[in-house]
């Protein structure tokens, strides 16, 4: 039988041993596992939580806020070329800037009379609604400009007729092209503009 001296003892007791564990490495490493779990978990519910609204404020733009933005300056000073609006689908009436489809395009007009309203201008620009001068203190010029359709017009049923503020060289009621808008063409009421910040508010 082979022998075995101190000195090989000594090294095979060595080699059996068992290795020492970091305890403050292990538990660091735990610590940025841990972390690691927690910011993938926070960032997928964030991630879910900006989809989902995104969605809802797409839906509530489609379906009752839709979000335009204006294109040039039929309505200066109430409305510029640039502003972004958002509109209401409901409670149109007279005095309020109105969005309506008009041969494919949308345009942003003010409402000066309902279903029944008789309107007449003048040569000078005064409008009157059935028979009343109608106080237009957002009109900074008043004129007839190119009017086309038959003077005073009686609005018919579920359509409304709609003035620009700037009257120079807009088209709007007075041309045959626009006419009285129907229900069905209406976009919206606009109700408050937010865009840009320094000019941020309702739209009168």
């Amino acid at each position: 039988m082979d022998s075995i001296d101190n000195k090989d003892l000594s090294s095979l007791a060595a080699a059996s041993t068992v290795p020492k564990v970091d305890l403050d490495a292990l538990e660091e490493e735990y610590q940025k596992e841990t972390y690691r779990r927690r910011f993938a978990a926070s960032l997928r519910s964030t991630i879910f939580t900006v989809i989902t609204v995104f969605g809802i404020a797409v839906l509530i733009a489609s379906l009752w806020m839709p979000v335009l933005q204006v294109y040039g300056t039929s309505m200066n000073p109430s409305l510029q070329a640039g502003d972004i609006v958002l509109c209401s689908r409901g409670g149109m009436k007279r005095g309020n800037v109105v969005a309506f489809y008009c041969s494919n395009k949308i345009l942003t007009k003010r409402v000066i009379g309902e279903q029944g309203d008789t309107i007449d201008i003048d040569k000078s620009g005064n409008v009157t609604v059935n028979g009343s001068a109608l106080d237009e203190p957002y009109v900074k010029e008043k004129m007839l400009g190119e009017c086309n359709v038959k003077l005073p017009c009686k609005v018919p049923e579920n359509r409304i007729f709609v003035l620009s503020d700037d009257r120079s060289t807009s088209s709007d009621s007075r041309s045959e092209a626009v006419g009285c808008v129907t229900e069905e063409d209406m976009v919206g009421k606009l109700v408050l503009r937010v865009w840009p910040l320094n000019r941020f508010g309702l739209v009168h």
